[in-house]
């Protein structure tokens, strides 16, 4: 775990979102016990069910009463939906306000773009 990304269960709580985003911890899939995440990433139990619990009130995870967690339908997509707000918010709201102040208009915002994409 990461010091410096915040609290260990929150980190927990991300690296599941990130297994539901990318298809790696499929709907409706079992999700690792606190247990089992606090034995590889070596932290107590508590704390990786305190990760698990943010995600059953996030609607990412849902308990099976004495089965275990497992992953919501619907959850990678209320997932992507919450990021691409988040990536608004985080990076495109302040580069239109920049970009405002030195007047750059979106079109030539969304020149720039493809001209940097199509160097990827």
């Amino acid at each position: 775990m990461n010091e410096d990304a915040g609290p260990i269960f929150r980190q927990i709580a991300t690296q599941l979102e990130d297994a539901v985003v990318d298809g790696s911890l499929a709907e409706e899939s079992q999700s690792p016990s606190s247990n089992e995440l606090a034995a590889f990433h070596r932290i107590n139990p508590a704390t990786a069910a305190k990760g698990l619990n943010q995600l059953v009130s996030d609607g990412v995870l849902y308990k099976r009463r004495g089965v275990g967690m497992f992953v919501a339908t619907g959850a990678r997509e209320q997932l992507l939906k919450r990021r691409r707000s988040e990536f608004a918010d985080q990076y495109l709201t302040p580069l239109l306000a920049e970009a405002g102040k030195v007047g750059i208009t979106v079109a030539e915002i969304a020149a720039m773009l493809h001209e940097r994409g199509d160097r990827s």
